[in-house]
């Protein structure tokens, strides 16, 4: 009978606001010895950005500290950031933690990533919770991860589950290792967590956002719904980042799209697309006007569609215009999935299929994007590392598209 863990084992801690207690906190950290376990609770789903509200750390011989660096960043930088930065870091999906961590001056050495290690050892469900009670018969309180972590004071239920997220971590960490070791995958997996370490060793603050990113955005065809598309995305940015509260609650992605998309003229016209927000004061008139600045400013400044050229054709034109590659393609595809079996690992982590698609377009693709880079087998290394395949995923993905573009071509 599994364990469940509603409380750590030290006690609820408090959440620790002030310079004083993260130099305190900092203080403690550093007497303590081995890797660091991080995570971070965030709030984008409620606020403007992904920045962390709680900062959960825990390493042996110190316990586990809850620091909330709001309102006090740069103080929080300034005790926290000797102690933790170059250091052995262990988190649990890192590259979800490890932008709002940089965003606060704080970057690993080296890091083990654990939800990856249960990827590379084969785990069907490497999620935290299921880890820790298939290797430890420990079932987590869980249930808060979505809530709106900006809230202060942060309630005792929501202080358990920060702190039994981080609790088990660097236990986790080291049976990983054994079991990657014992698989002779941790080679593979150290270069992941290298990749990943240096992914964001450069991050300062949150990248630009652009209304171009917005989903949905390229099924536009109009330049005048373009324009209202970037209005209405410049607005909603505006008032999101003044009150600090997520884009999407102010007005739904996919409402401004088919706002764009049906350019209503009328408070009718707006009030009847799904999911627009009318019976919020001042809604109608506000996101209307917007509509209409759009409408009437100077056509010529009106946003055209993109046309960048793709480096590989896109599942639709591929199978449609080039089945034989598009067979080939799913013939290797099919080489890489006995090769992952044979592993215990997906073989999406042996080779993105994205890549492995381009590969099979830069050798026989007639013309456009990458097509002609993979001239002879000589080309097939250099190509992957282009496209970002790591050495392991190079030398074990080589072999293969050799073999399959080999028997393609007899």
């Amino acid at each position: 009978m599994p364990e469940l863990r509603r409380v750590p084992h030290d006690g609820t801690p408090k959440v620790l606001t002030s310079p004083r207690d993260f130099h305190a906190a900092a203080a403690r950290l550093e007497a303590g010895s081995g890797p660091f376990a991080i995570d971070t609770e965030r709030a984008s789903a409620y606020r403007f950005d992904d920045r962390a509200f709680l900062v959960q750390i825990r390493r042996e011989g110190a316990g586990t500290v809850l620091l909330a660096p709001e309102h006090r960043r740069p103080d929080f930088t300034a005790a926290l950031a000797p102690v933790l930065n170059g250091q052995e870091w262990v988190i649990h999906a890192a590259p979800s933690d490890l932008p709002s961590l940089a965003w606060l001056g704080l970057y690993p050495g080296t890091l083990f990533d654990t939800e990856l290690a249960a990827r590379f050892a084969g785990f069907p469900h490497p999620n935290l919770g299921a880890m820790v009670l298939e290797l430890f018969d420990v079932e987590l309180e869980k249930g808060y991860g979505d809530s709106d972590w900006s809230e202060t004071p942060i309630p005792r239920q929501w202080r358990n589950y920060a702190a039994l997220d981080v609790e088990l971590l660097n236990e986790l960490a080291v049976t990983l290792r054994d079991i990657l070791a014992e698989e002779e995958k941790l080679d593979w997996a150290y270069e992941e967590f290298d990749h990943i370490t240096a992914e964001h060793a450069d991050i300062t603050a949150p990248e630009p956002r652009s209304w171009r990113d917005l989903k949905g955005v390229s099924s536009l065809k109009s330049r005048e719904q373009l324009a209202v598309a970037r209005e209405l995305w410049q607005r909603r940015e505006s008032i999101a980042r003044s009150q600090d509260v997520a884009p999407n609650r102010l007005l739904p992605h996919r409402v401004l799209v088919e706002i764009a998309r049906r350019v209503p003229r009328t408070p009718s016209d707006i009030n009847k697309i799904k999911g627009f927000p009318r019976r919020r004061g001042g809604a109608t008139v506000q996101w209307l006007d917007a509509v209409t600045a759009a409408t009437t400013s100077p056509q010529e400044n009106w946003p055209s569609p993109l046309r960048s050229p793709r480096p590989v054709p896109s599942k639709t034109v591929f199978t449609r215009e080039f089945p034989e590659l598009w067979e080939l393609y799913q013939g290797l595809r099919s080489d890489f999935e006995e090769l992952g079996e044979e592993l215990t690992m997906s073989y999406e982590l042996i080779l993105k299929p994205s890549i492995l698609r381009a590969a099979v377009w830069a050798a026989l693709g007639p013309e456009g994007g990458v097509a002609g880079e993979i001239g002879s087998v000589d080309d097939i290394p250099g190509f992957l590392h282009s496209q970002g395949a790591r050495e392991w995923q190079v030398d074990l993905a080589t072999p293969l598209i050799a073999d399959g573009l080999g028997a393609f071509r007899a």
